[in-house]
């Protein structure tokens, strides 16, 4: 009798890949990644006495906080931009990175037992992390365009004129990358040693007194300001507050070397977390 081949979808084997999912791999998981972001969703806001609101209670209470103490108290110059603007766009934004980044280093702790039953691209589960972090992003960001176009109509605020806010997209999704690359790196690592989740928890606080979230660029003494700058992130926050509010001290070789950092980061943790990937399950 003569031989026959047989054709599969997909060959599961030890062995693991810098490459990790093709395209169309990914593109048949889809559904998946829909089906996560909605899990992500139900699991935070369901059973919660005010739901979805809590999308924007905790923004809303931390820019109280900010207003009365960084405002009142301390002082800090926001420029031209009311401080209410000026501290509510600083903290959608860092909640945005924040929250992306420390949902993607635990990527394999919270979902060993997922990973361990069955087969689908590693990769769909910080996907959905991002993809659940954007919705709430632009939930945070429709009531900030709210209260622009109120100081807008009411309170004489100028708004932004020319090409501006072409660095709108290029500051989130920048954003959303360079979050998705470090939380793909750390989250090789959580997987490794447990001892840095702690770690991730304090280094995120501390990371935020380095980008300009409570205070703008402009305000940094220029023998210093080198250091901020050298935070891939600080020129993402300059330009987001410039896209929307028309503020924000832009350099294009700064914008420039943050979309590089973030670019390059994402792809060499790519091609670790795409490695590591499979051997990880045997060590959560």
């Amino acid at each position: 009798m003569p031989e026959t081949k047989t054709s599969w979808d997909w060959e599961i084997s030890s062995k693991t890949s810098y490459w990790g999912a093709s395209f169309g791999e990914m593109w048949s998981f889809r559904h998946l990644l829909a089906g996560l972001v909605k899990r992500n969703f139900l699991l935070r806001y369901q059973q919660t006495v005010l739901g979805p609101f809590w999308i924007l209670f905790p923004p809303l209470l931390t820019l109280v906080t900010y207003v009365i103490v960084f405002g009142k108290f301390v002082g800090i110059p926001t420029g031209t931009i009311p401080p209410v603007l000026f501290y509510f766009a600083g903290i959608i934004l860092w909640s945005f990175f924040s929250d992306c980044f420390t949902g993607t280093a635990t990527t394999f702790k919270d979902n060993a037992n997922l990973f361990s039953k069955v087969y689908f691209p590693r990769i769909i589960v910080p996907l959905s992390v991002i993809s659940t972090q954007l919705y709430n992003f632009l939930i945070q960001l429709l009531l900030l365009v709210i209260l622009v176009a109120y100081y807008w109509l009411f309170q004489d605020l100028t708004p932004p004129i020319g090409i501006g806010i072409l660095w709108f997209p290029v500051a989130v999704i920048t954003t959303a990358v360079l979050a998705l690359g470090m939380g793909l790196f750390f989250s090789v690592l959580t997987a490794k040693y447990r001892d840095m989740g702690y770690l991730i928890g304090l280094g995120i606080r501390l990371f935020m007194y380095v980008t300009p979230v409570i205070y703008p660029l402009a305000t940094v003494p220029e023998k210093v300001q080198w250091l901020v700058q050298l935070n891939p992130l600080s020129p993402l926050f300059e330009m987001f507050r410039l896209s929307l509010l028309g503020e924000g001290t832009v350099s294009p070789m700064y914008v420039l070397y943050s979309v590089l950092f973030a670019a390059v980061l994402f792809s060499a943790s790519l091609l670790l977390f795409n490695k590591q990937g499979d051997k990880l399950i045997d060590v959560v």
